[in-house]
């Protein structure tokens, strides 16, 4: 098994094992099939990292001390899994104008939408005096975008369907609260193990028993998307400097040795040039 797979597959399911995850939810969470994770809980198994025990008619995993270690050791060196995920956002639509018969909100707000709209992710409906406001549950993604676009789309089908069965005319839809756009970060696992911090457009927390950055904002989580390339961009720069640096101290050398050769040929060079190195030592 190779260092990516254990960096990109084994170390997240181990860690979302750690926070008290089952494996079905762990590959809906990290985008593998129910198998796949299957097979790395069963390695991880048989290296003594995780332990699996029956309680009556389920399954339970936990990591044991070994694994614990091993992830433990891990930190610093590697990466988080690249997993998103989306929570606390919801869409108020306007109630434009009520059907043509009574709607028994209250009902309404109790029904399963998710399975009756049969939704990839979870929803509920609550009616305000003006309103109407969908909120949609935890999504789990591989970008913020993808996961704002697809709460998007579920609060839409969501809103069409009430008008559809209960005749009311909705308004167009608005994200009525900052969304939480979370990513498991390394360094946020080990600060949060100590502090919670938080500042205007971020949050570093265990809400999730993981260590993750909590961004408040969609140009904020972006940011976080494009700090590997800019890191990146940042060491092309500083190689490039260094290389002119480089060429730079050549060209002095070539510079001062130039002088001493045009000084010797016309009466002498001082001791004191002599002596001296091109870097300026003497």
């Amino acid at each position: 098994m190779n260092f990516k797979t254990v960096r990109t597959r084994l170390l997240p399911i181990l860690k979302y094992l750690e926070a008290g995850n089952y494996p079905a939810k762990i590959a809906r969470m990290l985008g593998f099939s129910k198998p796949q994770v299957a097979y790395y809980v069963k390695k991880l198994e048989q290296v003594g990292f995780v332990r699996r025990q029956r309680r009556s008619n389920i399954v339970v995993y936990s990591v044991t001390r070994r694994g614990s270690s091993f992830l433990t050791g891990s930190e610093g060196c590697l990466f988080g899994s690249g997993v998103w995920r989306l929570h606390a956002a919801k869409y108020r639509f306007g109630l434009v104008a009520e059907g043509v018969w009574p709607v028994d909100w209250r009902r309404v707000q109790k029904m399963n939408w998710t399975a009756l709209l049969g939704l990839e992710g979870g929803v509920t409906v609550e009616k305000t005096p003006s309103s109407v406001i969908v909120h949609v549950e935890t999504l789990y993604g591989r970008g913020p975008a993808e996961l704002l676009d697809l709460a998007r789309q579920l609060a839409d089908r969501t809103a069409r369907a009430l008008m559809q069965k209960y005749g009311c005319r909705l308004a167009e839809g608005k994200l009525c609260r900052r969304p939480h756009i979370a990513v498991d970060d390394p360094v946020a696992e080990f600060l949060s193990r100590y502090f919670e911090i938080s500042v205007d457009e971020k949050k570093i927390d265990r809400s999730e028993g993981l260590g993750e950055i909590d961004h408040f904002t969609l140009d904020g989580a972006v940011d976080y998307l494009l700090m590997p390339e800019r890191v990146k961009a940042l060491e092309g720069k500083v190689e490039a400097i260094n290389s002119l640096l480089e060429e730079l101290v050549g060209d002095m050398h070539q510079l001062v040795k130039t002088f001493k050769e045009c000084a010797s040929q016309n009466g002498g060079v001082p001791e004191h040039i002599l002596r001296r190195e091109p870097d300026g030592r003497v």
